[in-house]
């Protein structure tokens, strides 16, 4: 007998797959197999297995072709694969079994339950799905705000329901932080967080610790740590998009977490470079540039009557200003980018959001007037002062010489505070704008 695959809590018997399309490894050349003596599609599932029982099946997924020669790379580890080997296929495309039971629970890839808990999924209950895209003519207008939980972002970077925006920082100022804040304040009806690379110590640091029960009670985690294949990680981010369809389509206003969109690209690279792409801009292939926008269209509104997906992508800065092409597809795709400081985080100040580079393009849409002048009078002064900094802190500036600059050192500690806040403690969109407003009438 065969191994059961559960693919999303269907099991699935490995052997059961049309017997006649299959053929012996033809080669493996680091992690590329390659087979000859049947058809499969790109994106394709195939199984790989010895006869002899030396090693246990394995899938992978159609990468290339060329020829007669169709090119995999594996989902798992391919130690004692030979020439015995065979690849037989298995399927042209594999959904996922998503229902509700899956809250609060940490799925990998391909939709298997890998957290501790002892209640299981029920696939009774679920719905094997794939995806639904939906074209841009077909979709609702844009004309709700997204409450985030977080004050500074209600207040000076509004979010708008079926919004996606960039988070861009560089390691280790706080962007997990913030993205728990997010998952446990925000209103969102599901929040799906996809940890796409990330090392499996903080993983389990973040959902146990960081975010907690409370965060994990209304979110699904999709983790593929960084020791699991291109194509693992890969898929990792197409399975938070699946997911976030299924509930949108349901009707509910999902809030999509993807960490990190730069380390999906590492992902494409790999893939691409193994199967013969020229490196273009930074050592990534042409498939990086192709692949990570349609990535990034799949969020934003339903159709009428449905729900929504709102999207934030964290995007590590890996090189100077306008130098990472992975931030600049991002910033040319989505719908603004909230940027993070390091001096900001070693100053201590949390959130460490950095105003100046930092953008909602959507905030005129769902923001009073009122409120968008006072966001816009906060952002000058902030910016003012900052440009500022150096003369002021030796004692260079006299009061008087700038009406304006003289308000943004008077109002500085004010602001300050305002933009501060406890992992822990909620801010609402109206608290967000009322506390703005009084604020700014002290101006």
């Amino acid at each position: 007998m065969g191994i059961d695959f559960e693919m999303g809590s269907v099991k699935r018997d490995l052997r059961s797959v049309d017997a006649e399309r299959s053929s012996r490894v033809l080669s493996v050349t680091g992690n590329i197999i390659e087979s000859q003596g049947f058809v499969a599609g790109m994106g394709a599932m195939c199984v790989i297995d010895d006869p002899s029982g030396g090693h246990p099946e394995v899938l992978a997924e159609v990468v290339s072709f060329d020829k007669e020669t169709i090119k995999l790379i594996p989902y798992h580890e391919i130690t004692g694969l030979s020439r015995r080997s065979r690849v037989r296929f298995f399927s042209e495309s594999v959904g996922l079994s998503v229902s509700e039971d899956l809250l609060g629970r940490v799925i990998n890839p391909l939709g298997e339950i890998i957290d501790s808990q002892q209640t299981k999924h029920d696939s009774r209950n679920a719905t094997h799905f794939s995806g639904s895209k939906i074209p841009p003519l077909e979709k609702a207008s844009i004309n709700q705000p997204l409450d985030v939980g977080v004050r500074v972002i209600n207040a000076l970077l509004t979010m708008a329901k079926g919004q996606r925006i960039g988070l861009v920082a560089g390691s280790g100022v706080g962007k997990s932080t913030l993205m728990a804040m997010i998952t446990k304040h925000t209103d969102a009806d599901v929040v799906i967080v996809g940890l796409i690379g990330e090392r499996g110590r903080e993983a389990r640091e973040f959902i146990e610790d960081t975010l907690g029960p409370e965060g994990l009670r209304k979110a699904i985690i999709v983790l593929a740590t960084s020791d699991t294949t291109a194509v693992m990680r890969r898929r990792g981010a197409d399975v938070c998009h699946i997911v976030a369809e299924y509930f949108r389509d349901k009707g509910k206003d999902v809030l999509l977490l993807c960490d990190s969109l730069t380390r999906v690209a590492h992902a494409q690279r790999e893939i691409g470079l193994a199967v013969g792409e020229p490196p273009t801009s930074k050592g990534y292939p042409p498939s990086v540039f192709t692949e990570l926008p349609k990535l990034m269209e799949r969020g934003g509104m339903g159709r009428p009557g449905s729900g929504s997906i709102s999207s934030i992508y964290t995007v590590l800065a890996e090189y100077d200003e306008g130098m990472d092409p992975i931030v600049e597809i991002a910033r040319a795709t989505l719908d603004g980018q909230i940027m993070l400081s390091r001096q900001l985080a070693d100053a201590g100040h949390y959130p460490a959001i950095d105003l100046n580079g930092s953008i909602s393009r959507l905030a005129t849409k769902v923001v009073s007037g009122e409120v968008l002048d006072a966001a816009t009078r906060y952002r000058r002064y902030w910016s003012l002062y900052e440009q500022n900094k150096d003369i002021i802190s030796i004692g260079a500036y006299k009061a008087g010489a700038d009406g304006s600059l003289d308000v943004a050192v008077r109002m500085r500690a004010s602001m300050v505070k305002f933009a501060r806040q406890s992992v822990d403690l909620a801010a609402g969109m109206d608290e967000s704008a009322e506390s703005l407003l009084a604020l700014m009438d002290e101006s």
